[in-house]
């Protein structure tokens, strides 16, 4: 179970890996909320396990943002703020579980079990596009009939193009939907996942809108 531990306090977040570490976790530690961010951007998790009070930003600022990349990883949030408010607020943004500070290891282990065994249960639309077949349950991509390896940033270019149809979406939507507000983009733009794609499923799937973005081709807007 790979998962990404979004806190700040270094003495809980070393006590968490050693007790995740011990259930066969691999864990990645991020302390404030640009970490948090790039670590979404470089890698897939099955479990992040996030404090709402960071540094550089805020818990659920990570939250909303992953999801409006239509990012499923499951989510626990850690946190002492403890009003019902505050708890509706976090579950409503998208998280999986809402866990109070102070709290015993076991408790969490064992929400952390549940939530993954949940996530590995749910149930997504399949997306189709000609002879390409979108499983977002389980991130897979199949043209004309054979998996096609692609990685988490081609993924997700691709995921926000199929799910918004036919319909165009601009170059700045895109950046947003596949590397959130990190920074990470650098010298890769999304026109590097975009050729990427057409290469790997037909030059005909995307269309380029000029002086816009990109659409997925042969669906309705």
């Amino acid at each position: 179970m790979r998962t990404l531990l979004v806190e700040d306090d270094a003495m809980l977040a070393d006590a968490l890996k050693l007790a995740l570490s011990r259930e066969g976790a691999s864990v990645d530690i991020a302390a404030d909320a640009r970490l948090a961010q790039t670590a979404l951007v470089d890698h897939d998790y099955e479990l992040i396990l996030l404090d709402l009070g960071l540094p550089g930003g805020s818990g659920m600022g990570i939250l909303s943002q992953l999801r409006s990349r239509y990012d499923t990883t499951p989510v626990i949030i850690m946190t002492a703020r403890d009003r019902l408010s505050e708890r509706i607020a976090g579950l409503d943004a998208g998280a999986d579980d809402y866990l109070v500070k102070p709290f015993q290891i076991d408790e969490l282990l064992a929400r952390a079990r549940a939530t993954v065994r949940r996530s590995k249960g749910r149930v997504a639309p399949i997306l189709i596009v000609g002879d390409v077949t979108v499983e977002p349950a389980n991130q897979r991509v199949i043209h004309a009939g054979e998996p096609v390896a692609l990685s988490s940033l081609e993924y997700r270019t691709l995921l926000a193009l199929v799910e918004r149809g036919g319909r165009a979406v601009s170059r700045a939507a895109l950046e947003s939907a596949v590397y959130g507000d990190s920074g990470a983009t650098g010298s890769n733009t999304v026109a590097v996942y975009i050729h990427q794609l057409r290469r790997k499923l037909g030059d005909d799937l995307i269309e380029t809108v000029h002086g816009y973005g990109y659409r997925i081709k042969g669906m309705p807007a």
